[in-house]
């Protein structure tokens, strides 16, 4: 296709896109309005459901389907990084040089990796109940691990780090999120429908689906950005051209 060809076929698009925007923003109530009939909906619907954060009822219980396809997103980029930046013909993989670090740089890191990754988990457990939640979660986990390489260098976050194991279990959490929506369909007919019991509201256990697809996130989130980022660091730090 030529280049005038695209460009005549993005403005047709684009000025289609834009007409559609502009209808939309026309029926939005006015700015600074008393009627939020969204958010009060929302609201209404995620103490029903006992889920204490709103946010997180409606990512993971009013509209899960839609974060069903964001996680998808995030683990096809994971897989395409992975395939892009695997090792290739003219490419080898070295053992990296020890990296001096200053000890109170080690200490700190030393100190803080285990910090970081109970502060992931706990945001990841209360996500139904305070804000935070699996994507959030996730990030703390993979970032607070990577405090190794800070810290130390790539060898010792290589022995903390089980790539391989960390890759399945980006595959098996993105997969049990879409298996926890056989659930509602079996039970209520429709997909990801909330049908395991609720709970008191504020416990640990409350929001009945919510808990569970909110790990699932939370673990694929953090196993995919883990597995994303060794993908880059492996190209910057191992691998050089024969």
């Amino acid at each position: 296709m030529r280049r005038g060809t695209r460009i005549r076929l993005f403005g047709v698009a684009a000025a289609v896109l834009f007409a559609g925007w502009v209808l939309a923003c026309a029926e939005l109530p006015p700015f600074g309005g008393d009627v939020h009939p969204y958010g009060e909906r929302a609201v209404a619907a995620a103490l029903t459901r006992h889920t204490a954060n709103v946010v997180s009822s409606i990512n993971f219980d009013q509209r899960a389907f839609d974060t069903l396809g964001e996680e998808s997103v995030l683990f096809a980029a994971v897989l395409g990084a992975t395939v892009l930046l695997r090792l290739a013909r003219d490419e080898r993989k070295v053992v990296p040089a020890p990296r001096t670090v200053l000890p109170a740089t080690r200490l700190l890191g030393a100190l803080l990796l285990p910090v970081a990754l109970l502060t992931g988990w706990y945001v990841v457990a209360h996500g139904q109940l305070s804000p935070g939640g699996g994507f959030q979660g996730g990030v703390v986990l993979a970032s607070g691990l990577h405090l190794a390489y800070v810290a130390a260098d790539f060898r010792v976050l290589g022995r903390v780090r089980p790539l391989a194991v960390l890759e399945v279990t980006d595959a098996l959490a993105a997969a049990a999120f879409t298996a926890l929506g056989l659930v509602g369909l079996a039970v209520a007919g429709a997909y990801l429908a909330n049908t395991l019991p609720l709970g008191a509201f504020r416990d640990l256990a409350s929001g009945g689906l919510v808990p569970l697809v909110n790990a699932a996130v939370g673990v694929e989130v953090g196993s995919g950005v883990v597995v994303l980022l060794a993908s880059f660091l492996d190209q910057a730090v191992e691998v050089t051209d024969t």
